[in-house]
């Protein structure tokens, strides 16, 4: 059975989507720490980071940093945050969110009823900074 991510990868279910190409996407998570929360996923469902290959890893790492530097831009945060958590879902996605402070690392404040607003206004943001960035 194709998990949560390649239903959303395959349109089969709604998903905010930032970035795509032929082998990694990165929509927004439905749960942000900060708004702003994307997560970075591979088209290809691969369950541990550990066994993914090489080449996929670092296309996932570098499209990862590409966001990193888009969420920054787009919400004025200095650091951009990076989790690999992998429990939640067997397929290997990267979180990638605007950091202020320790306080933003961590799945216990997420918010857990996101308005669509503040949703589509972090989609438009990272996709307006991703364009600037190049």
């Amino acid at each position: 059975m194709a998990s949560v991510f390649t239903m959303i990868i395959n349109r089969e279910i709604p998903g905010r989507f930032v970035y795509e190409d032929d082998d990694v996407v990165a929509f927004l998570t439905i749960e942000p720490m900060t708004q702003g929360h994307t997560l970075v996923v591979p088209r290809t469902e691969v369950d541990k980071w550990l066994d993914t290959e090489p080449e996929l890893l670092n296309k996932v790492m570098a499209v990862s940093q590409k966001i990193g530097k888009a969420v920054c831009a787009a919400f004025g945060a200095d650091r951009a945050g990076l989790i690999i958590a992998g429990h939640e879902v067997p397929h290997l996605h990267v979180h990638v969110f605007p950091a202020y402070g320790l306080s933003d690392y961590g799945f216990a404040h997420v918010d857990h009823n996101p308005s669509p607003e503040s949703l589509d206004e972090a989609q438009a943001k990272i996709r307006t900074a991703l364009a600037e960035l190049g």
